[in-house]
């Protein structure tokens, strides 16, 4: 009788979990991905909708801090550094919180965002960006609160924030010019030490000896500083090859950096191989 009453009970508290109410949100949740250049921009927020009120000056008081959206702060994700309104953002996740006014709002982007609404305690050294743009009046009512990109450039967007009649808009700006140089002066110099030394591991690791050792060779001559894992890698890939005597000297050299470094892994790793080579 008591496991057919604990059956019931849990059959009854798992029934109880499945059988939660769900209903339509009043302010969904909205999820913007947007590459400007070649930076990565994410926007997370939740959409308000006007339902005959007047929003600003009532329901959004002037000149308060404001959430900009509703439940959980607005937040925006970037990739790269960038700027806002000429002000420079590092790469991360910030909040975005305004202060609309008739004329003008404030515009903040908060590192702490992980507030619901506005934060209980205001920090100033938490802003990492403070911008003031133009309140636009547009000939439309927008009823549900929306955030946009627009006008893009190859490296630049506008970022609006749109509710009843009014727009905000930000200007975003990327360094979509110079990731796209570097990456053009990399393609065009070939294939760097790190990109040899890869290969290489994967042809040792298939065994085409041959093709590793044409690789981790010249992964050895592209690095500007000797790297004791480097010329481990190469003494493997020689021991398999056959060539003994190369094996030992690039096992003796990685054992040389490593005990520079103060790697005492590498260290014994040398020791054993050149030991087990027969090393003099």
């Amino acid at each position: 009788m008591k496991k057919i009453i604990l059956f019931l009970s849990v059959a009854l508290f798992s029934f109880s979990i499945e059988a939660q109410v769900k209903t339509p949100q009043p302010s969904p949740t909205s999820k913007i991905e947007q590459v400007i250049g070649l930076t990565d921009v994410t926007v997370a927020y939740a959409r308000p909708s006007m339902r005959g009120r007047t929003i600003f000056g009532d329901l959004v008081p002037y000149d308060k801090l404001w959430r900009t959206g509703a439940n959980k702060n607005t937040t925006i994700t970037f990739s790269d550094d960038v700027k806002i309104e000429g002000k420079e953002v590092k790469k991360g996740t910030y909040a975005i919180f305004t202060k609309p006014g008739k004329e003008n709002w404030e515009v903040l982007f908060y590192t702490d965002a992980n507030n619901w609404g506005t934060p209980q305690k205001w920090d100033d050294s938490k802003v990492a960006a403070k911008v003031t743009v133009k309140a636009t009046t547009i000939p439309i009512n927008v009823e549900t609160f929306t955030i946009m990109f627009s006008d893009f450039t190859m490296d630049s967007a506008i970022l609006s924030l749109l509710w009843s009649n009014v727009e905000a808009a930000v200007k975003i700006e990327v360094p979509a010019k110079k990731m796209a140089m570097a990456s053009i002066e990399k393609a065009m110099a070939g294939p760097s030490a790190q990109d040899h030394y890869q290969a290489a591991v994967f042809y040792k690791d298939i065994e085409d000896y041959a093709k590793a050792k044409e690789h981790i060779d010249k992964a050895i001559s592209l690095r500007k500083e000797p790297a004791f894992w480097y010329h481990r890698q190469q003494s493997l890939i020689y021991a398999k090859s056959g060539d003994k005597d190369g094996a030992i000297k690039a096992a003796k050299t990685s054992l040389s950096l490593a005990e520079k470094a103060g790697n005492t892994d590498y260290v014994k790793l040398n020791k054993d191989s050149l030991a087990e080579w027969g090393a003099k």
